[in-house]
């Protein structure tokens, strides 16, 4: 028992170390990310400043969090396409594309959300 637990905080600890890394690489690469993470604790710092329900403020909280996600999802494939297709090709291309509307479709439903609420 005491071993299964070790082990387990041992893999918690790896998938942390692992994922923080993954987050500040694209940190230190992707200024995209860099503006996104700035939007995001504005977002959140206007949503604790509004008089917004616990709801409210917990999607969009979560809406900002998603948005990160999406771009770090979108630095990925734009890394492993490049890696496997170096030279201009149209499914690389495409690939990078649809990446990057993911982004912009989940900062559109941030956008919407706030809208609905400041305008509900």
């Amino acid at each position: 028992m005491a071993l299964d637990i070790a082990a387990e905080l041992r893999r918690f600890v790896n998938t942390a170390t692992w994922s923080w890394q993954g987050f500040a690489s694209a940190w230190a690469t992707e200024k995209s990310l860099r503006q996104w993470v700035v939007v995001n604790v504005l977002s959140a710092g206007l949503a604790f400043w509004l008089d917004l329900t616990a709801g409210e403020r917990a999607l969009i909280i979560a809406l900002g969090l998603i948005i990160l996600a999406a771009e770090l999802f979108n630095t990925a494939i734009e890394e492993i396409v490049d890696l496997a297709s170096p030279e201009r090709n149209p499914h690389a291309g495409k690939a990078k594309d649809c990446g990057s509307a993911a982004v912009a479709l989940t900062a559109l439903a941030g956008g919407c959300t706030w809208l609905v609420i400041l305008l509900g």
